[in-house]
C-alpha cells in the first residue's frame, strides 16, 4: 500500500493538486495523509512572545484546521469513491519543511503531492515557497503539480538526464512503477553544446539506463546547442508531454530548468507535472 503525503493551505491550488494525485493513483491502494500546516512564524524564538499557548493552539489555530480539513474531506468523498484509498487528517502548529520531513519519516511516505502556482512559484525558492522549498529539502519523491494542470493518462514521459551521475536503483524503480502502472512510454532526452560528444563514463550510464530499463518502452533522444531549459520545453511540447521526471541529486542540471531567474518565460511549468526522485 502506498503511503501519499497531501499537505494543502486549502486552496484551488491545492485542491487541484489532490484531484490530479486521486485520478493519477486511482488504481493503487494508498493512504493518503491529509495535512495542513499553520506555520510558526520563522523569526519566533525561544524568548519570543510569539509562541503559542497550547489552549490557544487548540481551541482556536488547530480547531479551525481540523474543521477545513473536514470539509476537504467532505469535498473529495463527494467527487471520488475508491475502496483503495483510505484518508487520515493531521492539522500542525509548526515549521512547514521540519513538519514535512517529520511526517515523511513517521509515516514512511513513498511520494508527495503538492500544488505550484505556475512558474512564480517555483521561481520564488528563494524566498520561501513551500513546493521549492520541499524539493530540495526532504528526500522524498515529489510530484509537483502546477495549477494549470488538467489529469490525463501519462502516456509519454520525459526524463531529462546528462549521463553525467550513475542512477540509483529506487530512483529508478519509482519510475517504472510509474510506467508500468499507465502503460506510459519513457523519453530519455539528453541536451548537449554543439560538437559536444558523450564520453567514456555518460556512454556507460547510458548502456546501463538502456539495459535496466529493458523491460519497459523507452526511447532515447538527443537536441543539440539549444539551451536547457528551453529544449526540454520544446520536446515536451511537441511531443504532448504529459510528466516530467528529473532526479533531484543532479541539482544543477535540475534548477536550471526549475529554478532559472527567466522561469516565467517558460510555459510549461503552468502545466505539466513535475516528478522529483530522490535517492
Amino acid at each position: 500500500m502506498l503511503q501519499v503525503l497531501l499537505p494543502t493551505d486549502f486552496s484551488e491550488n491545492s485542491w487541484n493538486a489532490i484531484v490530479y494525485g486521486l485520478e493519477l493513483l486511482k488504481k493503487s491502494k494508498c493512504t493518503f495523509y491529509l495535512l495542513h500546516i499553520n506555520p510558526v512564524p520563522p523569526y519566533s524564538g525561544a524568548s519570543s512572545s510569539v509562541r503559542v499557548s497550547p489552549k490557544l493552539l487548540e481551541e482556536t489555530i488547530l480547531k479551525d484546521s481540523r474543521k477545513n480539513l473536514q470539509l476537504l474531506l467532505d469535498r473529495i468523498e463527494n467527487r471520488f469513491v475508491n475502496q483503495g484509498h483510505t484518508f487520515v487528517t493531521i492539522a500542525l502548529y509548526d515549521f512547514f519543511v521540519d513538519s514535512i520531513k517529520r511526517q515523511v519519516e513517521q509515516k514512511k511516505i513513498d511520494l508527495i503531492i503538492m500544488g505550484t502556482k505556475g512558474a512564480s512559484g517555483l521561481k520564488k525558492v528563494t524566498v520561501g515557497s513551500n513546493t521549492g522549498d520541499v524539493i530540495t529539502k526532504v528526500k522524498c519523491p515529489l510530484l509537483a503539480v502546477p495549477e494549470n494542470a488538467t489529469y490525463r493518462i501519462p502516456k509519454e514521459i520525459v526524463f531529462p538526464t546528462d549521463y553525467h551521475l550513475g542512477y540509483d536503483l529506487k530512483v529508478l524503480d519509482t519510475l517504472i512503477e510509474m510506467v508500468n502502472t499507465h502503460g506510459s512510454i519513457l523519453r530519455i532526452l539528453h541536451i548537449s553544446k554543439k560538437g559536444e560528444q558523450l564520453n567514456g563514463e555518460q556512454v556507460k550510464n547510458k548502456e546501463f539506463l538502456d539495459d535496466y530499463l529493458k523491460d519497459v518502452e523507452h526511447t532515447f533522444h538527443s537536441l543539440t546547442g539549444t539551451k536547457l531549459e528551453t529544449a526540454v520545453q520544446c520536446f515536451s511540447e511537441s511531443r504532448d508531454t504529459d510528466v516530467v521526471a528529473m532526479v533531484a541529486k543532479n541539482l544543477n542540471f535540475f534548477q536550471r530548468i526549475l529554478f532559472k531567474p527567466r522561469i516565467e518565460e517558460i510555459s510549461y511549468h503552468t502545466e505539466i507535472p513535475f516528478l522529483v526522485l530522490h535517492e
